[in-house]
């Protein structure tokens, strides 16, 4: 598993940004202004720097955080260094499963986009009613991407 400079960020809940480089992590700093990002929420660090890998070679600015319950503090104090335009989410991860998470979102954030991922089929039915979209695993690279689009489409044509 990747190091994170000075503490475990994983056990704090941190946001981190995997470098090019394999291996390497940075701490996020800075984005540019009014950037738009894609949030990705996975306890697990090898899945997210593989999923944010396949987003920032597709040119998207990428905020990846381990813990749910720091994600939605941050989101809900406006604490991320670039406006979040999407969230992609786990389905079951320690403290707050991706169900909680996304009740709790919609309350403060009803239109955002937000994709959840998923390895048990069943888990869809906690979703109802919430307007996700919900993957099971594997989800291919292509797949992730064309849901991607079509999430930020459909928000760009609901705010126009």
């Amino acid at each position: 598993m990747p190091r994170l400079g000075g503490q475990n960020q994983s056990r704090r809940g941190g946001c981190i940004t995997m470098a090019e480089e394999v291996g390497q992590v940075a701490l996020r700093n800075s984005a540019p202004e009014n950037a738009t990002a894609v949030l990705l929420i996975d306890d697990n660090e090898i899945q997210a720097s593989i999923r944010q890998a396949v987003l920032r070679r597709a040119g998207y600015d990428v905020i990846v955080t381990l813990n749910p319950i720091h994600a939605l503090e941050h989101l809900l104090h406006n604490e991320f260094p670039a406006q979040i335009g999407l969230v992609i989410t786990d389905h079951i991860m320690p403290g707050m499963s991706g169900s909680k998470f996304v009740h709790a979102l919609r309350k403060t954030h009803p239109d955002l986009p937000v994709m959840v991922v998923s390895g048990l089929d069943e888990a869809e039915s906690e979703y109802a009613g919430m307007n996700v979209r919900f993957r099971l695993k594997p989800v291919s690279p292509e797949e992730m991407l064309s849901d991607l689009h079509d999430l930020l489409a459909q928000e760009s044509v609901g705010t126009a």
